[in-house]
């Protein structure tokens, strides 16, 4: 089986135009999406990333579940979750990238950490009234700071995202909120997308994955091609190859080494490997890139 995309993990240096060093970015998401086409394709980032849409329609796919995309949507992920979207070309908003370390110069660890929306446990999305007038003035206070050369601009920055995470954070706390809800085999899917990208490195394996989620092998197998149109098994190779992808892509490690970062002890399996689900050796591929 070949696959036939490539699931890269982008930093904040894989978008040209953002200023060296800089760990935080804001956007209009339409002249992002311009700027910037390759990230309709899947893939995952290194940061954390906030989307407001103001206008138009589509799809966002998160950690193999899909949602829908529309005004008053207000998307939250986080670093390694693996995510695409199909936009209308009327699309608008606003979208923010910022890295951990920026946000825990200021706030407390565990706080960044422990907001619903970054956790397992809840939906990383809400669906606001459209025109809603509490958390989209802050994105665009946001994104018009981002802009100006003041001295204090990150701590400005900073603390709009706080009051923006923080005041997202009541939503989830109100029982009135459009949350969406996730049908059984939706949420099976979700948390395997989740203990995927946790455990790839140790775990190649669905019956591994079935224990984690409490499943036989059988039925992680039915709910993802009931939902996915894929086995659990294709999904596992996908993830495991898209970060040897990466690594060929962008370290200097050698085949061996990436074998190696990746839970393999013998690099000629591993090499056997990527090129079975890949369709070329671990070589033929970096010397492509």
């Amino acid at each position: 089986m070949k696959l036939s995309t490539t699931l890269p993990v982008l930093g904040l240096a894989s978008f040209p135009g953002i200023p060296v060093q800089r760990p935080y970015y804001a956007e209009h998401l339409q002249t992002h999406v311009a700027n910037f086409p390759h990230v309709a394709t899947a893939h995952a980032h290194d940061f954390y990333l906030l989307l407001y849409v103001t206008a138009g329609h589509g799809t966002h796919t998160i950690d193999l579940v899909t949602y829908d995309l529309r005004p008053g949507s207000l998307f939250f992920i986080a670093p390694g979750q693996v995510h695409r979207w199909h936009l209308s070309a009327d699309v608008q908003g606003i979208i923010v990238f910022f890295t951990a370390d920026f946000y825990l110069f200021r706030y407390p660890e565990n706080q960044l950490f422990n907001y619903p929306f970054f956790t397992p446990a809840q939906l990383p999305v809400l669906y606001l009234v459209p025109n809603e007038t509490e958390l989209y003035p802050l994105f665009a206070r946001l994104l018009a700071e981002n802009t100006t050369a003041h001295s204090n601009q990150a701590e400005v920055v900073r603390s709009y995202l706080h009051l923006l995470l923080e005041l997202a954070t009541r939503y989830y706390a109100q029982p009135d909120t459009a949350l969406p809800t996730l049908s059984h085999s939706e949420a099976q899917i979700r948390e395997f997308g989740r203990l995927l990208n946790q455990h790839f490195r140790t775990h190649r394996t669905v019956h591994a994955y079935a224990h984690l989620l409490h499943l036989t092998a059988n039925h992680l197998n039915a709910v993802c091609r009931q939902r996915l149109n894929k086995t659990a098994s294709s999904l596992i190779h996908e993830r495991v190859v898209m970060e040897a992808q990466r690594l060929l892509t962008h370290s200097a490690q050698s085949v061996a080494q990436v074998a190696a970062a990746l839970g393999f002890e013998d690099a000629s399996y591993f090499s056997r490997y990527f090129r079975k689900y890949s369709g070329q050796t671990p070589e033929v591929f970096r010397r492509t890139r």
